[in-house]
């Protein structure tokens, strides 16, 4: 692959406990500047729950063209219409994800620090991994700490997209697009960006730009 762009993955509140609220600060949001992908992130959620955020998102992130990704749960993305799944090493398999949700849409795994988990993702035919944590997140339990030089190695040697979450925000993604991230994963460094989501989103695709250019 030549020398790739990074580009933002957003994540969604953990709660999102005032959907109009929510749909009009994520409109601005996606209209603030680059957005690759929206992942509906709501652990723990009932099916209705996550099915009216999908009602409210799903809609603004087709007419931007922004994929929307919904985590966990293979069987809801497809009947949901979501473009895909993102599925962790406690989920479901990425066999069954792909199973259920079929060749046309989109399976993420999450790979921790593992090189060796990321490789089997890929040669099963996951369509991107994920690593992390990268720095320290409240935004949930991170098991594992990875590296930059694993984001590195990767660009290297694989196609496959690499996709760097955990405690990213505007101060350290520059970092993370240096060292050869296809995808940026933020959540709580946008919803909880002093100046507002659509200056965290405005921030955060500088600060990329910056660290590609670095990378070049």
């Amino acid at each position: 692959m030549a020398l790739p762009l990074c580009r933002l993955y957003l994540i969604t509140p953990p709660r999102l406990d005032d959907l109009a609220a929510f749909g009009h600060t994520l409109a601005h949001a996606l209209d603030a500047g680059d957005v690759a992908a929206l992942q509906i992130r709501l652990k723990d959620a009932l099916d209705d729950i996550i099915a009216a955020a999908a009602d409210v998102i799903l809609p603004m992130c087709q007419a931007r063209g922004v994929a929307a990704i919904l985590n966990d749960r293979p069987d809801l993305a497809a009947r949901l219409g979501c473009d895909g799944v993102h599925v962790g090493q406690t989920d479901a398999s990425y066999a069954e994800a792909r199973r259920i949700v079929g060749k046309d849409r989109m399976v993420g795994v999450t790979c921790h620090d593992s090189r060796h988990l990321a490789m089997e993702a890929a040669e099963a035919g996951a369509d991107y991994v994920a690593f992390g944590a990268f720095y320290p997140t409240t935004t949930k339990d991170a098991p594992t700490r990875a590296e930059l030089e694993i984001l590195t190695d990767w660009q290297a040697v694989m196609e496959v997209p690499c996709v760097a979450i955990g405690g990213i925000t505007a101060a350290n993604v520059r970092e993370i697009a240096r060292a050869g991230a296809d995808f940026a994963a933020v959540s709580a460094g946008v919803w909880t960006y002093p100046d507002g989501p659509a200056a965290a989103i405005k921030a955060l695709n500088h600060e990329i730009a910056a660290g590609v250019a670095e990378r070049a």
